[in-house]
């Protein structure tokens, strides 16, 4: 069963990487202030290529190694993921804080560092403390901390969306090593409650959220809400077969963000219903795979950072989905795999790299061909 989930993930995966570089040569030519028309796309395919590397490497690399060395990849982690905040390092684009930028490095988001990171840390707390997941402390105060600590450094930088994503994968883990309901579900609600308190208090996110129940206001149509208005209306254009790769309409300058957090509803009218359904079919294929390389994981640690690497790819995934299709209010976050991001791509990538290595070092017990009462014992007497 494990190596089938292998396979089935890869391919998946490897599906939804042509995908994405076959719509970015559709929607990146036609991006304002972009001189080369394919810039987007020859980036993106480097970094895919970079990405390939680094799912290489990592499959060969042991989890045992992060296991032990977990506490000080979190460490850097939240300092990256603290450098949002320092001006000068920093850069903030339509609103948010989520990126920096380093020597020799160039531009990237910290927060796509610090979702597989976060899954680590909690696999490797719950793999030492396994005997004691059902406490209160050491099961749930613990762990909810290590998961805290970079989901407020997330949320602050006001990348709500990613902030969500990380949560929503941090409860699976939680839920899977076995911490108490108990403690989950209240959690859970006040988080909730504080959260929305955020949104209601931060004018940029409440304003999308009201564009999203009033879609049909001419008002929010041109305003907050004209992406999902505009990727309503490519989906409607594109029907069950779609208008043909290249022939759709929207890409020209009328939707922003095409070739980015909008690429989905692209997908919908060049490719139709069937290139829509296919996607979701690709991401659900990753999610079945990696649940499957998780209950096939030797250890405590395997388990929970397989589970919890298929959640950092399948939430967004849905999101993702639910914005473009006006399910959810506009988050802001891409399509894994498919959107154009070098950050996102590589360790989104990278995560799946540890799926596969995870996989390889999974051993099935042989199940007795034969009854126990089939066979035959011997004993000497003396």
């Amino acid at each position: 069963m494990a190596r089938y989930c292998n396979i089935a993930l890869c391919t998946a995966v490897a599906a939804l990487v042509a995908l994405g570089l076959v719509m970015l040569a559709s929607t990146s030519a036609w991006v304002k202030g972009v001189e080369e028309p394919y810039h987007f796309f020859w980036r993106q395919a480097g970094m895919a290529v970079f990405g390939v590397v680094a799912a290489f490497l990592l499959a060969r690399l042991d989890p045992k190694h992060l296991r032990q060395w977990w506490p000080w990849i979190l460490a850097v982690c939240c300092v990256l993921l603290s450098l949002c905040y320092v001006p000068g390092i920093s850069k903030t684009i339509n609103g948010e804080t989520r990126w920096i930028t380093l020597p020799g490095i160039g531009q990237f988001q910290p927060s796509e560092v610090a979702k597989a990171v976060t899954m680590i840390a909690m696999a490797g707390w719950f793999a030492r403390w396994q005997t004691e997941t059902r406490t209160l402390f050491r099961g749930f105060i613990v762990p909810a901390l290590l998961l805290g600590i970079p989901f407020a450094l997330i949320l602050f930088e006001t990348d709500m969306g990613t902030a969500v994503g990380l949560g929503a994968a941090g409860f699976s883990v939680l839920f899977i090593a076995g911490s108490r309901l108990l403690f989950l579900l209240p959690t859970t609600g006040l988080g909730a409650l504080a959260f929305g308190f955020l949104v209601r208090s931060n004018d940029n996110r409440w304003e999308r959220i009201e564009a999203w129940l009033n879609l049909e206001d001419p008002h929010h149509q041109l305003d907050k809400g004209l992406q999902q208005w505009r990727a309503l209306l490519a989906f409607g254009n594109g029907g069950v077969n779609g208008q043909g790769l290249g022939n759709g309409f929207e890409k020209f300058g009328h939707m922003p963000y095409a070739h980015t957090d909008f690429i989905f509803p692209n997908i919908g009218e060049e490719l139709g219903l069937w290139g829509t359904l296919g996607t979701v079919l690709c991401y659900v294929v990753i999610a079945v795979a990696g649940i499957g390389i998780g209950v096939t994981a030797q250890n405590v640690f395997n388990r929970c950072l397989a589970i919890g690497l298929t959640a950092v790819i399948v939430v967004p995934a849905m999101i993702n989905i639910a914005v473009t299709t006006a399910v959810l209010p506009n988050t802001g976050l891409p399509l894994p795999f498919v959107s154009f991001g070098g950050t996102n791509l590589v360790f989104t990538l990278a995560s799946v790299g540890l799926l596969c290595g995870i996989q390889r070092r999974s051993r099935l017990e042989k199940v007795r061909s034969e009854p126990l009462t089939a066979n035959k014992t011997y004993e000497v007497r003396l």
